[in-house]
């Protein structure tokens, strides 16, 4: 298969014609939720069937939608003030069109090769521009939308509202800016009396000389991402035999995150002294309620839940013993953490103590015994539709890191679920002997 690269371009909100921006110098500054997150892009690809939207078409469409969500033609910087801010200097977002010289037929979306993955979305880093995306369309009439966003400016719920407005756009629909919250500072700002009720140091943050390199279990091993299935009969499975003798059942995502947070422990083959940590992203709109927070709020308001157990202890005990940590875990990042984190972020202690956030750090932690799972199947992705349908599959884009769980939305109808597992090459096989094996009725969990 080849992608040509047909044109790429800079575009810039379209206020109406001959309406020129009257908001150029204005700024939008970066609240602490902000600031401590991912500083780095991340990338959705999106698959339409035929017939696809022109090219043209959703071009207009998507300068509309940024006339609205200015952040996303700005640029990162500071303010007059000197505070670290969104610039609304409207200097235009990355618009690019390409085409594949074969149906969308034959590419094997499951399992997609990040090559792949990276032809569909546009990866020039070195870049200011704060979001780019890419149109291709193949040879079937079929396409695929490729969005790479900087994580400063928002979440994953973020993300997918600008392209829910986009869709509106193209489809002529008037967007409703007063669900935005633009205003984002004051919303997080600390209480009149700050209080720091938990440990932040070591959570969200940590010294710089706290950097460690990674470990490489593998070094000439490549890590690939790997999809697993999961049908309607083992989950329902893992859930019965999990949540017996519960009121309530725990949930689908609870019960498949701990069943593989084992499994990965599992093939690494660490020592049972080993402590090994699975962390999972909090979305505050559902927790917060001192500070309510709007689905539609457009920047970043996730913390992380890191539940953290020996290696013996986690594959030793029931599995059940695994999913507890993680309901306790989530549960303890509730309204009460996300306040006083606001506090102590905002308390000058960061700046004082030369702390960065965790989360910078991705690529330069020891990736060797912990897990990260991101959640794309609690986030409205198919919530977009340029005019002839929303899309019938999306997928994240990413480079393989060993230890990374990515759960996908529904491919499917039937109620199964497909987890995008980073793992290196020669540990595949016996993976899923462990993770199937598991799942059979006689198993012991």
């Amino acid at each position: 298969m080849k992608i040509t690269v047909q044109s790429s371009k800079l575009v810039k909100p379209y206020h109406g014609r001959g309406i020129p921006s009257i908001f150029t110098n204005s700024a939008i500054p970066l609240t602490v939720l902000d600031k401590v997150t991912y500083d780095e892009y991340a990338c959705l690809a999106y698959f339409f069937h035929p017939p696809a939207t022109p090219n043209s078409i959703l071009e207009m469409g998507f300068i509309k939608a940024l006339a609205v969500y200015r952040e996303w033609a700005g640029r990162l910087g500071v303010d007059a003030n000197g505070v670290c801010s969104i610039l609304l200097n409207d200097a235009g977002a990355r618009f690019v069109t390409a085409t594949a010289d074969v149906a969308l037929s034959c590419i094997n979306l499951l399992q997609p090769t990040p090559e792949l993955l990276s032809c569909l979305c546009p990866s020039d880093y070195n870049t200011e521009e704060l979001m780019l995306v890419q149109i291709t369309q193949f040879a079937c009439g079929s396409f695929a939308l490729g969005v790479t966003a900087h994580h400063t400016v928002a979440d994953g719920y973020g993300m997918v509202r600008f392209g829910k407005a986009w869709g509106k756009a193209t489809r002529g629909l008037a967007i409703d800016p007063i669900l935005l919250v633009h205003h984002r500072a004051s919303i997080f700002a600390p209480r009149v009396l700050p209080r720091v009720e938990f440990e932040h140091r070591g959570a969200e943050f940590k010294r710089r000389e706290e950097e460690v390199c990674i470990n490489q279990v593998h070094p000439s091993d490549k890590v690939v991402a790997h999809t697993a299935h999961f049908n309607p009969e083992m989950l329902s499975e893992l859930k019965r035999r999990m949540s017996a003798g519960r009121p309530r059942p725990y949930s689908t995502f609870y019960c498949i995150t701990a069943h593989l947070w084992r499994c990965i422990t599992k093939v690494r083959g660490l020592h049972k002294d080993k402590v090994t940590k699975l962390i999972i992203p909090v979305n505050g709109r559902l927790v917060m309620r001192h500070l309510p927070m709007p689905m539609e709020y457009t920047g970043n308001v996730v913390l992380w839940a890191q539940a953290t157990t020996t290696v013996g202890e986690l594959l030793a005990k029931p599995l059940r013993h695994a999913v507890e940590l993680i309901s306790r875990e989530v549960a303890r990042i509730d309204d009460s953490y996300f306040r006083s984190f606001i506090d102590f972020a905002s308390s000058g202690a960061v700046e004082k103590e030369s702390l960065v956030p965790t989360a910078s750090l991705a690529k330069t932690m020891d990736h060797s015994t912990s897990v990260f799972v991101s959640n794309l199947k609690g986030i409205p992705v198919y919530d977009l539709d340029f005019g002839a349908g929303r899309p019938f599959f999306c997928t994240r884009v990413y480079h393989p890191q060993e230890g990374f769980i990515s759960i996908l939305p529904p491919f499917a109808s039937d109620g199964s679920m497909d987890v995008q597992v980073g793992l290196f090459r020669s540990a595949i096989g016996i993976f899923e002997e462990f993770c199937y094996s598991l799942l059979t009725p006689n198993a012991k969990l």
